[in-house]
């Protein structure tokens, strides 16, 4: 009984301040109000021009006016009534409230000038919502979203902000209360509650249930299946199989790295040797100077004036002038001077 009272007490501090607004004016209109809070009823344009109103539940007067002046009012002090706009406030709303009301007007004859029917409907409102999940044997989860206090309470979820894909459900639809999600389905998890009168949200962070999907050939037997990847012994030989094979790409690669490194430094030593071998041999190809002389014997003094054989040496000159200054004059080669006789 406590629990009840407890309950009840709730319940009517969450509908306290909570205010519904309806449009009556078009007939058959469909108002919903919250159990202990206000709902404000839009019943005419104004009472301007009106001669004669009443508003009838059951064939029970709840108020009656004459242009601009409320003549009767059922509910006392817990409603109040605008001529200016036509409105009609009711607080504290009950379950008995709620029904059919019919708002007739009438000229000053006593004629009927129209009528209207609106439908008032009495919700608790939503007072909150529990999240409960749990992991099921196939790495799934179920997750159940309850509510307290809602009369009619309709459920929505979000992953991450956006709507639930069938994609990402494995069983149950967005709309239901309890839904299961599929293995790799992780992140913000949000269940909305609500009815006409509330909404109410709750979220929860979620994550894998640490299961992993595995698609191998083990002894000739093809596997494609989830499984708890902490316990699994399956495929595992694949696994390692794989790893060695890659080991064994990676030192591959590492040793053809290295040759290619090896062998640009070659070719560039190379390519330096013979970029600096015609230098050196520039540098050794120096002029050579050869020093001409004519000796001449005199045999006979008569003979002075006798035409003189000469030899002459070779002389080199360097392909590429140098750099340096012209050697010394003291630098000579002498040739040998032969005199034909």
């Amino acid at each position: 009984m406590k629990v009840v009272t407890g309950l009840l007490l709730m319940l009517l501090r969450v509908s306290h301040g909570v205010e519904t607004y309806c449009d009556g004016r078009i007939n058959g209109t469909q108002c919903y109000g919250a159990l202990g809070g206000t709902v404000v009823l839009r019943l005419m344009d104004s009472t301007s021009g009106i001669h004669k109103y009443q508003w009838v539940k059951n064939k029970t007067n709840i108020f009656m006016g004459r242009n601009d002046e409320l003549i009767a009012n059922l509910l006392g002090n817990r409603s109040s009534f605008s001529p200016s706009d036509g409105t009609f406030r009711i607080n504290n709303l009950s379950r008995t409230d709620g029904g059919e009301y019919t708002l007739t007007i009438f000229d000053s004859k006593g004629q009927t000038l129209g009528h209207q029917i609106l439908q008032l409907n009495i919700q608790a409102p939503v007072s909150s919502v529990l999240l409960v999940s749990e992991c099921l044997s196939q790495g799934e989860m179920r997750v159940s979203c309850s509510s307290e206090g809602g009369d009619s309470p309709q459920y929505s979820w979000t992953l991450d902000g956006h709507t639930l894909t069938d994609a990402q459900l494995l069983s149950g639809n967005k709309d239901s209360n309890t839904i299961t999600l599929r293995q790799n389905v992780s992140g913000q998890l949000v269940c909305s509650v609500s009815n006409n009168v509330s909404r109410v949200s709750k979220e929860e962070t979620i994550s894998t249930c640490g299961f992993i999907f595995i698609d191998c050939i083990s002894n000739g037997t093809h596997i494609s299946q989830w499984v708890f990847e902490a316990n699994n012994t399956l495929c595992v030989e694949s696994t390692t199989a794989r790893t060695s094979t890659t080991e064994v790409m990676a030192g591959i690669l590492a040793v053809l790295v290295i040759l290619l490194v090896v062998g640009v430094a070659v070719v560039c030593a190379h390519k330096t040797r013979q970029n600096n071998k015609p230098k050196e041999e520039d540098d050794e190809q120096e002029l050579t100077y050869a020093d001409v002389r004519v000796v001449q014997r005199q045999v006979r003094r008569e003979q002075q004036k006798a035409e003189a054989g000469v030899e002459y040496g070779e002389v080199r000159f360097s392909g590429q002038p140098r750099q340096s200054a012209p050697p010394a004059g003291d630098d000579c080669v002498y040739s040998m001077v032969r005199r034909d006789r």
